[in-house]
């Protein structure tokens, strides 16, 4: 497999790791969104939340609120961006689920997202969670 993620997690490239359980590993992003920027990955390979087991996103949750409570601890950010990407059209870089954990202090200039809240046509929205519901 050519996965940048599967080579981290058996050490074929290096990586300054945070932590790491049997389930997941976490460790900085070598191009950082800002300070403090970390990666929190399964070590089972998925390449999205939809390909992923359960199980192992649940582990790569959990650790990823015990991670952003250190990184909040340990630099003390005016507050925390966590992202998950899926898929290209999303802005998945690599093929392999993960979690940015991004700190964010007031002033950074960083911008995460071109989302600008504008109310939604109420039908449509209804008519969409219908045709969700239904395959739940």
């Amino acid at each position: 497999m050519d996965c940048l993620f599967c080579k981290i997690i058996n050490g074929e490239i290096p990586c300054t790791k945070i932590y790491e359980n049997d389930k997941v590993l976490s460790f900085m992003d070598i191009s950082p969104m800002n300070e403090g920027h970390l990666l929190v990955i399964p070590k089972t390979h998925g390449a999205t939340i939809l390909e992923l087991p359960e199980t192992d996103f649940l582990a790569v949750m959990a650790a990823t609120k015990k991670i952003a409570q250190a990184a909040n601890k340990a630099l003390n950010p005016d507050g925390i961006n966590i992202l998950q990407l899926n898929g290209e059209a999303a802005n998945q870089v690599v093929p392999h689920l993960h979690v940015h954990i991004v700190p964010r202090w007031d002033g950074d200039g960083l911008t995460v997202s071109q989302w600008v809240p504008v109310p939604g046509d109420m039908e449509q929205i209804g008519q969409i969670a219908e045709k969700i519901k239904k395959v739940i």
